[in-house]
């Protein structure tokens, strides 16, 4: 299945980045089918995926001209994706965060306490993506989605026991992550989100 999908070749990727619109076309066409596999395998669900996917070829249509090397295609899309996917994790992590803090908090937060929420959002945002695939999906849908264990356990293809058990092993290595991230001085989060910076 593999060998019937190509990259397209640096030929073509040339002619796109002089501006050339059926290269260009040729170019995202053939790109889709890889793109929408690392949307796949990275993203958390099938909508963020094929949300990640449309977002990256918009901007491999609008933005070829800043890829400097043609053979640092593939790399460039993943990085896209990968920013993409973990952008729509920071989503949900910044408005699980907001709602459970709008019941408590009547009176406005001040500025700094606002950022510093923002900044551990983005980082338990980064910790959730850095987790394998299966763990990420059922721990964003339980605990982030707030969906019934059932309805997870259903949409995963997973017995109840089988969802609870990936969902235990997500919150502790969660966790383990974010114990790991405040021993370390200064914590590094990827900002490059959108993945546009040029190769």
């Amino acid at each position: 299945m593999n060998q019937r999908f190509r990259w397209p070749d640096e030929r073509l990727i040339k002619a796109a980045q002089n501006g050339d619109v059926t290269s260009l076309i040729t170019v995202v066409m053939e790109s889709q089918p890889h793109v929408r596999k690392f949307a796949g395998s990275l993203c958390a669900s099938p909508q963020d995926a094929e949300d990640a996917t449309q977002e990256a070829l918009i901007i491999l249509y609008r933005k070829i001209g800043t890829l400097r090397a043609t053979g640092a295609l593939a790399s460039w899309m993943f990085r896209i994706v990968r920013n993409e996917c973990l952008r729509q994790v920071r989503l949900l992590v910044s408005r699980s965060d907001e709602a459970s803090h709008e019941a408590e908090a009547s009176a406005e937060p001040s500025a700094e306490e606002a950022v510093l929420r923002r900044l551990e959002a983005e980082r338990i945002a980064v910790a959730v993506g850095a987790l394998p695939r299966d763990q990420r999906q059922v721990l964003i849908m339980r605990d982030i989605q707030g969906l019934p264990g059932g309805t997870v356990a259903h949409s995963l293809g997973l017995s109840n026991a089988a969802m609870k058990s990936r969902l235990h092993r997500a919150r502790a290595a969660l966790r383990d992550s974010l114990a790991a991230s405040e021993r370390t001085p200064e914590h590094t989060v990827d900002r490059s989100v959108g993945g546009d910076p040029p190769l």
